[in-house]
């Protein structure tokens, strides 16, 4: 990620979360959230709750995310297809699927670590 745009995430992601340099990667951690949608998303594509999807709010579309549930240990990793969340403290919405595989469907929320692992 070339030193400008990482810097702008970096500023960006501080007002919401806490976030840190593993080398080259990004690591943000904050709480995540799901949500269940059949419209189109934010990049054009018709919402899959299927699919291994998120919202970020700053991250381009389909950059690939690991997101860990930091009480469980539990990860997945997603592609980013949507903008969001718009509530405050929370850091990405996941898709149903993407919810079920790491055990927050029933709760809303959990917090998780997301880890950059490639752009596209």
């Amino acid at each position: 990620m070339p030193f400008l745009k990482r810097s702008l995430f970096i500023a960006m992601a501080f007002a919401v979360a806490n976030v840190t340099l593993l080398g080259d990667a990004l690591a943000e951690t904050g709480r995540a959230s799901w949500y269940s949608m059949r419209s189109r998303t934010a990049s054009g594509e018709r919402c899959d709750p299927g699919a291994m999807t998120a919202a970020h709010r700053s991250l381009p579309f389909g950059t690939r995310v690991r997101v860990e549930n930091l009480k469980t240990g539990r990860a997945v990793v997603v592609r980013i297809n949507d903008r969001g969340p718009y509530v405050g403290g929370r850091v990405i919405d996941l898709s149903r699927a993407a919810a079920r595989s790491l055990g927050i469907v029933s709760t809303g929320t959990a917090r998780v670590r997301l880890t950059v692992l490639a752009h596209s």
